[in-house]
């Protein structure tokens, strides 16, 4: 169903199109490939493929279930490939009907090196074919033994990169993932913050009370991967020997901000790079979230010059549910490139665009916030029916697409600034 309603707030910014995703509306993760969006879920798990051909009439055309327990609530798209995380269904657990026990660090939860093999989800990698676009026929698995894998990095080739957490780790360490033949992918290295491997002996170096020290996700560019660790911040990794990555650098933050560090985003022309704190609890309860860019002319020594501004035009803190950064466009081949517009989510802010012409000072240039759900997907008790506008993609023609995680279903606009 399409449901094309008067946005909130816009500005520079045209909706064109939107989809309720066949009734399954909360998305996470969105790539688009050939005029199709493959729109990963959270509460509904699994994965959605919606028809973007005519983006004014968007329209879903699958869904591919996850297996029992098991959230899929990233994926990635190359070629004819689809790539998505199995991973236990966390939202699932009794515990977590409270948020902060997902992110806070007095629950860091290192039963998580426990063994397995005794699970009731499917944790890994499920590697699709997308030869007919519509229709995603699975051709491959990577298991592994824990949690499951949360998000991976591919943009073709014979490397994949993700986080993981594997049995012995107390949490999601980077792993170097094998694709020379995509019906058996193998992780051929890792990496970890020392005091992660706990089954080999090590003990945590950083005061649990100061944070949740777990990989978010990789980007890599050349031989390098520019790693969110959550709480551990920025964390600089050589991948040049994929077998045995190696730490060029770690910044962190938190404290005094918040940390929670979920997007490192280079941008090679200009020697920048653009780093998301996500924010993870209600009306800023876990701190200052800024979108920061950092010069990495020396990549072994990353310095910050400049936050972008948070949006201005509502009390966002006052509405209730997440306010603040979630994720941005990561410029991947085949979709708009630029180092100059960064299109980012704020969760109950909705989307922003942002020109960083002046590194030293960005400006907000575009926004649309949509209006609430009319229902909502989210099954924890007490969550406010508000947006959480989720991930962003921003195709070659310059069409954005956006999803939410509360259940708003998927936007695509258009940017006239």
């Amino acid at each position: 169903m399409n449901d094309l309603r008067q946005p909130a707030h816009a500005l520079n910014m045209r909706l064109i199109g939107h989809c309720d995703q066949g009734g399954r509306a909360d998305g996470t993760q969105i790539m688009v490939r050939d005029g199709y969006a493959y729109v990963a879920h959270i509460f509904s798990r699994g994965f959605s493929v919606i028809d973007v051909r005519d983006p004014a009439r968007p329209r879903t055309v699958n869904y591919i279930p996850a297996p029992p327990n098991t959230w899929s609530l990233h994926l990635q798209v190359h070629d004819n490939l689809l790539l998505a995380v199995h991973a236990q269904d966390q939202f699932a657990k009794p515990e977590s009907v409270d948020e902060r026990n997902y992110y806070k660090a007095d629950t860091h939860d290192i039963s998580k090196a426990t063994g397995t093999e005794d699970r009731d989800y499917s944790a890994g990698m499920a590697v699709y074919n997308l030869s007919d676009p519509a229709n995603p026929r699975q051709i491959g698995f990577m298991p592994v033994n824990g949690v499951g894998l949360h998000r991976i990095w591919y943009v073709g080739g014979r490397w994949a990169y993700a986080s993981a957490q594997i049995e012995g780790f107390t949490d999601f360490i980077l792993v170097t993932i094998d694709m020379a033949d995509p019906t058996r992918p193998e992780i051929v290295g890792k990496f970890w913050l020392p005091g992660m491997n706990i089954a080999a002996g090590e003990t945590p170096e950083w005061p649990l009370a100061q944070g949740r020290y777990s990989l978010h996700h990789p980007i890599v560019h050349g031989d390098i991967a520019w790693c969110g660790w959550r709480d551990g911040c920025l964390v600089v990794v050589d991948v040049a020997d994929k077998a045995a990555p190696k730490l060029l650098t770690q910044r962190n933050w938190a404290p005094p901000f918040g940390g929670g560090t979920h997007n490192c985003l280079p941008l090679p022309d200009r020697d920048l790079l653009i780093v998301v704190d996500e924010a993870v609890l209600d009306n800023e309860e876990d701190g200052d979230k800024p979108i920061w860019v950092f010069d990495i002319r020396e990549p072994a020594n990353p310095v910050s010059i400049s936050t972008f501004p948070k949006p201005s035009d509502r009390d966002y803190r006052a509405v209730g549910g997440h306010f603040g950064p979630h994720n941005i466009h990561e410029n991947r081949p085949g979709s708009l490139v630029s180092d100059t517009l960064i299109f980012s989510t704020w969760q109950n802010g909705g989307l922003r665009v942002h020109d960083i012409s002046d590194p030293y000072s960005p400006r907000e240039v575009g926004a649309m916030v949509p209006q609430a759900p009319r229902h909502h997907v989210d099954h924890r008790p007490g969550r406010p029916l508000v947006i959480n506008t989720t991930d962003v993609f921003v195709d070659t023609a310059g069409l954005i697409y956006f999803t939410d995680f509360s259940g708003g279903g998927l936007h695509i606009a258009e940017f006239d600034g």
